[in-house]
C-alpha cells in the first residue's frame, strides 16, 4: 500500500464509505414484490430502468469529468444520489418509483469515469495497476459489509434501508468535497476546441475496443443477476433476505481476503486466457443454481462465480488501459462503463421473464451463454494483443497541453 498519494486514499475512502451503505438497489426487486405487491416481471422492468438511466449517466460522467472537472462531477452526482434515494424511501407511487429508479441509475453511474480519471491523474503509471486493484478491493470490502447490514435492515424496515444508503452517499460527497482537490489539469479545460481530444465517436468506432467491451457486457449481464434475479430465485426456494445477504457477503469477503494475491497468480498467463477461465467459472457458478435450493448450495455456487470475478478484474482493467489513447482515457472509460448499466437493464428485464417462465432452466441458459463468451475471449485475444504491440495510431497524436505528461516517481516506502 506504500507509495500512493494522499489524494488517492481520500478517493479510496470515499468509495469505501459509499459502498458500505450502497445496498438499497440490491433489494429493490424484493422491495417491489413484497412491500408493493408488484409482479416479478414488472419488478424486473422497474429495476431495469435503473440500467437505462445508467447508460446515460455513464456517458454523461465521461464528458463531465473531462470538461467540468473530476471533483465537481463526483461531489454533485453523490449529492443528487443521496437526495433521490431518500425521496425513494418515502414514496409508494409506482410511477414515481420507476422514475426515481431511472434517475438513480443516472447519478449512480456518473461518478465511475470520474473516479478512474482522477486516479489516473494522481497515480504514476507504474503504480496504477496496484491502485486499481486496491480500488476493486475497497469496492468489495464495502459490498461485503453492506450485504450483511442490508439483509438485516430489509427484514426490519425498508425505509431504514433507503435512508442509510442516502446517508452514506452524502458522507462520500462530504469526504470528496473537503479532501479531494480538482485533479484535471487546468490546461486541458482552457485548451481551444481544435486542440481538444476527439469526442466519444473515436471510442465508439474503435472495433477492437468494442469487441472487448461487448464481451465484458455479456459477463456483466451474468453477474448483474446477483442483485436482481438471485434474490427472487432464493425467495422462491423459501430462503430469507438475510440468507441472500449472507450469500452476497460471502462473495465480497472472498474478494477482500484473496483479491490482493490474484495478480501474482495470473501474471504468468496471457490476459485472454485468464479472461476465458474467469468467464467459464462465472458461467459454471450461475449454472449450478439450476440444481440447488438450499443456503449451502447457493453459498457454494457463489464461491465459484466469485473466484471467476476475482481472476477477471485485473486483466479487464489492464486491457482497457492498453487500448485507450492517453488523451481519451475518460471517454474510453465511459464507453467501457456502459457495459454495466446496460447489463443492469438487460439482466432484470429479460431475467425476470426468463425465471418466471423457464424456472430453473433459466440458469442453464445463463451457463451456456457464459461458456460461449469464454470461447469468444480465446478468439478475440490474439488480434487484440497484436493491436497493442503495434500501438494505437492515436497514441502518437500530439498531446493536449498539460495532459498525461510524465509524473515524477517518489520513493516507494514499501
Amino acid at each position: 500500500m506504500g507509495g500512493l498519494p494522499a489524494v488517492f486514499w481520500y478517493l479510496w475512502t470515499g468509495l469505501l464509505i459509499n459502498r458500505v451503505g450502497a445496498f438499497a438497489m440490491l433489494f429493490m426487486s424484493l422491495y417491489l414484490t413484497q412491500a408493493r405487491g408488484v409482479s416479478t416481471a414488472l419488478a424486473g422492468l422497474v429495476v431495469g430502468g435503473y440500467g437505462v438511466g445508467g447508460v446515460a449517466g455513464t456517458l454523461l460522467g465521461g464528458v463531465l469529468a473531462d470538461r467540468w472537472g473530476r471533483r465537481k462531477t463526483l461531489v454533485w452526482s453523490h449529492l443528487a444520489a443521496g437526495v433521490a434515494m431518500a425521496v425513494l424511501g418515502f414514496t409508494a407511487n409506482l410511477p414515481v418509483i420507476a422514475v426515481l429508479s431511472v434517475l438513480l441509475g443516472v447519478v449512480h453511474s456518473v461518478p465511475g469515469p470520474a473516479f478512474v480519471a482522477a486516479i489516473v491523474d494522481v497515480v504514476p503509471e507504474q503504480r496504477r495497476s496496484r491502485a486499481f486493484n486496491l480500488q476493486f478491493w475497497a469496492f468489495n470490502l464495502g459490498m461485503a459489509s453492506a450485504s450483511l447490514l442490508a439483509g438485516l435492515l430489509a427484514e426490519a424496515s425498508y425505509l431504514a434501508l433507503f435512508l442509510v444508503d442516502a446517508g452514506t452517499t452524502l458522507a462520500t460527497a462530504a469526504v470528496i468535497g473537503l479532501k479531494v482537490p480538482e485533479t484535471l489539469d487546468p490546461a486541458r479545460r482552457r485548451a481551444p476546441a481544435t486542440t481538444r481530444a476527439p469526442g466519444l465517436l473515436t471510442a465508439l468506432t474503435d472495433r477492437t475496443f468494442l469487441v472487448f467491451v461487448g464481451l465484458t457486457f455479456v459477463v456483466a449481464v451474468l453477474t448483474a443477476q446477483t442483485p436482481t434475479i438471485l434474490p427472487l430465485a432464493m425467495h422462491a426456494d423459501g430462503l430469507s433476505p438475510a440468507t441472500y445477504g449472507a450469500v452476497v457477503s460471502l462473495a465480497g469477503a472472498l474478494i477482500v481476503v484473496g483479491q490482493l494475491f490474484v495478480p501474482r497468480l495470473i501474471d504468468p498467463y496471457r490476459k485472454h486466457a485468464v479472461l476465458a477461465i474467469s468467464t467459464g467459472l462465472t458461467a459454471l457458478g450461475y449454472g449450478a443454481l439450476a440444481f440447488v435450493n438450499t443456503a449451502a448450495g447457493y453459498l457454494l455456487a457463489a464461491t465459484i462465480w466469485t473466484i471467476g470475478s476475482m481472476l477477471g478484474a485485473p486483466p479487464n482493467a489492464e486491457i482497457n488501459a492498453e487500448l485507450a489513447p492517453p488523451a481519451l482515457r475518460a471517454r474510453y472509460q465511459s464507453v467501457f462503463f456502459l457495459s454495466f448499466p446496460a447489463a443492469a437493464f438487460l439482466a432484470p428485464t429479460l431475467g425476470g421473464v426468463s425465471l418466471q417462465y423457464l424456472g430453473d432452466a433459466h440458469w442453464l441458459v445463463t451457463a451456456a451463454v457464459g461458456l460461449a463468451t469464454a470461447g469468444a475471449h480465446l478468439l478475440a485475444g490474439p488480434p487484440r494483443e497484436r493491436r497493442v504491440r503495434a500501438g494505437h495510431p492515436l497514441h502518437a497524436a500530439t498531446p493536449t497541453p498539460g495532459v498525461n505528461q510524465p509524473q515524477p516517481t517518489p520513493a516507494d516506502p514499501s
